[in-house]
């Protein structure tokens, strides 16, 4: 018992560095453009992709469980944790490489835009330490305490992903390619 908490205490530990240092570092390296580097302007329908993968498997993953197939909801959640990770190198890749593209459309629909844009930039921030942390419940063993944090984690994962998707669709008609 001893151990597990000791466990569950370097768990958290590291889950709040790692909280705030990727959004820290993601940060300081938008203000970085790497020079002599040809842009990467073909990643943002590559991200927006697994965006919209991530949201089928995180259903899919809800599926698997509630049928009692722990062994794929953990594969696919930690598939998930993978492509999130690999959203993340390619989001900073793209941003080091291109110049911002500015939402153009008018009335409205720049509102909605913005407020989609908005909501899924700081839900992600908030969703690093929520993954984490329900995962390493799952790791730990703590099923009953993963399942009540799951159920705040996986409607924000969920809603993060649909609106990359939302948001990649929204901007890419201003996209310079």
């Amino acid at each position: 018992m001893q151990g597990k908490v000791q466990d569950e205490k370097k768990f958290n530990r590291l889950i709040a560095i790692v909280s705030i240092v990727i959004p820290v570092v993601v940060a300081a390296l938008f203000g970085v453009k790497l020079p002599n580097v040809e842009p990467l302007s073909f990643l943002p329908p590559i991200y927006a992709a697994i965006n919209g993968l991530t949201a089928v498997l995180l259903l899919a993953a809800v599926w698997a469980i509630k049928n009692g197939n722990e062994k794929l909801h953990q594969n696919l959640m930690t598939t998930n944790i993978v492509l999130s990770l690999l959203f993340l190198v390619m989001y900073i890749a793209y941003h080091m490489t291109s110049d911002s593209t500015s939402y153009g459309g008018e009335g409205t629909i720049k509102y909605v835009y913005y407020f989609i844009l908005i909501t899924h930039i700081i839900l992600s921030i908030a969703l690093i330490p929520l993954v984490l942390r329900t995962y390493a419940l799952a790791y730990l063993g703590k099923f009953e305490d993963h399942r009540a944090l799951a159920k705040y984690t996986f409607p924000i994962w969920f809603y993060v992903a649909v609106t990359g998707v939302v948001v990649y669709l929204m901007i890419s008609p201003y996209y310079a390619y």
